[in-house]
């Protein structure tokens, strides 16, 4: 069998800002996918906990069709622990289709969009 893999691109502040991309194992991504009758669960999992912002409770997971797509977005906020040095900040967004869909899928509205994002002040 053929493992699974996730097209990941990272931008970070400390390459500039430059799009990197390449596939991970699915596994090592934060977003439990489940297919069951016809349909794809999708719920991003958050780590570590102690960087969530406040915010209200999480939405409950998505079920995809297929030929639809989700926009999941998450962010996080980090201090050292002793406070020497200043916030960091992180964002995840997940855009996850399912089943066969055109290439240029992720240029479009998505069919759900779901934002988690909190205050990071």
């Amino acid at each position: 069998m053929v493992p699974a893999v996730a097209h990941v691109v990272r931008v970070r502040e400390s390459d500039g800002f430059d799009a990197v991309d390449g596939q991970e194992d699915l596994r090592s991504v934060d977003v439990q996918l489940r297919e069951r009758d016809g349909r794809l669960r999708v719920l991003p999992r958050i780590q570590p906990l102690f960087a969530i912002p406040p915010r209200p409770r999480r939405p409950p997971a998505v079920r995809l069709v297929p030929g639809q797509w989700v926009r999941w977005q998450l962010n996080y906020r980090f201090s050292s622990a002793a406070g020497v040095r200043g916030w960091s900040y992180w964002l995840d967004t997940f855009n996850i289709a399912y089943g066969p869909v055109e290439a240029d899928v992720f240029l479009s509205p998505p069919t759900l969009l779901i934002d988690e994002r909190g205050p990071v002040r």
